[in-house]
């Protein structure tokens, strides 16, 4: 896997002063989520008025030691003061009463006097409401002009900062601890400029420090890059895990199994019995899928052989369509369960020379929208995740400009790491992850591609 020596020279001293002289990019070296981390945020969080923002304040003692108010009294937070107070590691900016033009107004108000006192690596996430719930037409209007200022709000982020929209559904009150544990984390890290939806969900973590207990869980194209690093997270957080990959990667998924105390399971998911293969090492069911397989056979469209296309596409999209609906059909896949499907940025904005990719990623896409009505009624969640440049060995292999690019063409200038994309999947396999369905997540560092 290349390092990327860009950042590497920019926050070294002597990279620091020459940038600054001829005005090159600094990105920031981005705070991860480790080992033995006791809080989501370790620093300052300063919370706004608001019900939703009232809401968060009940729960906020478990998210961090120090709490803040800006714009009014928040329960159990010291007003801040850009003069006395530390500097501000998260914040929660409650956006769901603004209901007309003139109280945008309030979004300038508040963020401008704090955006000097961010920490390194802060992260933003502001509440609202849906804009198609609201009955004023002035109203809706107001709350999706939110969506415009939080992107841009995003790409103005310096040092690492990021910055999301959570659009909270009437119901979903309960589901804000979740969400907000890993918006306002490191885990997040690479996650900027999405818009979120949560509904109602009745399912609940029932220990913070284990996520997943009692969860099993399937990961496909496990024995490396980051199907390994998403089988490593999801056992982290006491998943017990099944790793699947094709008989070439049988040493890698083996060890790897061994190392987690998972199962390794050889399979080529394309084979005519690959269902029925699965259901029968499945007898006590499943709780998370994670279809991570996933092939490139690039040509420009004029060049590109039957094979090159119809390959991409068996595994990328036909696969775990089959493997998904027999997984439902047998009942092998439970109630409140969740299936991630591992998408692509260019499933979003297109490729040049990847139209049987793109195809397949957008078509993921498509098959989580779709499906996701229809499994709500047994509580089971379905969502992509859609990495953009993530530091892997198939990005290592890439021409130098091309790679460069990839790197810079976000907000936050960097490549992302499998960790950013494994702990995505790793919350979406939570209890509550019913919250979200049917959506995109994009783990690309608001990547201006497909933006």
């Amino acid at each position: 896997m290349a390092s990327d020596r860009y950042i590497d020279f920019v926050n070294s001293d002597l990279g620091r002063k020459l940038v600054g002289a001829v005005g090159l990019p600094a990105p920031a070296r981005l705070e991860r989520w480790q080992a033995g981390r006791l809080r989501p945020v370790e620093g300052a969080l300063l919370l706004s008025t608001g019900p939703l923002a009232e809401r968060v304040s009940a729960f906020a003692p478990r998210l961090t030691d120090v709490l803040f108010s800006h714009g009014g009294e928040v329960t159990g937070a010291h007003p801040w003061t850009a003069e006395q107070s530390a500097k501000i590691k998260a914040v929660v900016f409650d956006a769901s009463t603004l209901l007309h033009t003139s109280q945008l107004s309030q979004l300038r108000e508040f963020f401008q006097p704090i955006l000097r006192h961010l920490d390194n690596s802060a992260h933003v996430v502001m509440l609202a409401r849906a804009p198609e719930a609201q009955s004023d037409p002035l109203a809706a209007s107001t709350q999706q002009a939110i969506e415009g200022f939080s992107r841009s709000l995003a790409k103005e982020m310096r040092n690492g900062g990021t910055v999301q929209l959570l659009q909270i559904e009437d119901g979903a009150e309960d589901q804000l601890e979740g969400a907000l544990r890993f918006f306002l984390s490191p885990k997040s890290a690479f996650i900027s400029g999405q818009v979120i939806r949560l509904s109602a969900c009745d399912q609940q973590v029932q220990d913070w420090t284990r996520p997943l207990a009692g969860r099993k869980a399937l990961v496909t194209g496990a024995a490396r890059g980051i199907g390994a690093a998403i089988a490593e997270t999801l056992a982290r957080d006491g998943a017990e895990v099944i790793l699947l990959d094709v008989p070439q990667a049988k040493s890698d998924l083996d060890a790897l199994a061994a190392r987690l105390g998972g199962q390794a399971l050889v399979l080529d998911i394309c084979a005519p019995d690959a269902a029925a293969q699965l259901i029968e090492h499945l007898p006590g069911g499943l709780d998370i899928v994670v279809h991570n397989a996933g092939i490139t056979r690039d040509k420009t469209l004029a060049n590109m052989p039957a094979d090159f296309w119809d390959s991409v596409l068996d595994v990328n999209l036909n696969a775990p369509q089959v493997l998904t609906q027999a997984l439902l059909d047998s009942g092998a896949l439970h109630e409140n369960g969740s299936v991630i499907l591992l998408a692509s940025i260019s499933g979003l904005a297109g490729n040049r020379g990847q139209t049987n990719y793109t195809t397949s990623k957008a078509g993921l896409i498509g098959y989580a929208r779709a499906m996701a009505p229809t499994l709500k009624a047994r509580g089971i969640s379905i969502n992509a995740v859609a990495p953009g440049f993530i530091e892997t060995s198939m990005t290592a292999h890439m021409p130098f400009a091309l790679r460069e690019a990839g790197r810079r063409m976000s907000s936050l200038g960097q490549g992302g790491q499998p960790q950013d994309v494994a702990e995505a999947v790793a919350w979406l396999g939570q209890p509550g992850s019913g919250a979200m369905s049917g959506q995109v997540l994009r783990v690309c560092g608001q990547s201006v591609l497909g933006a």
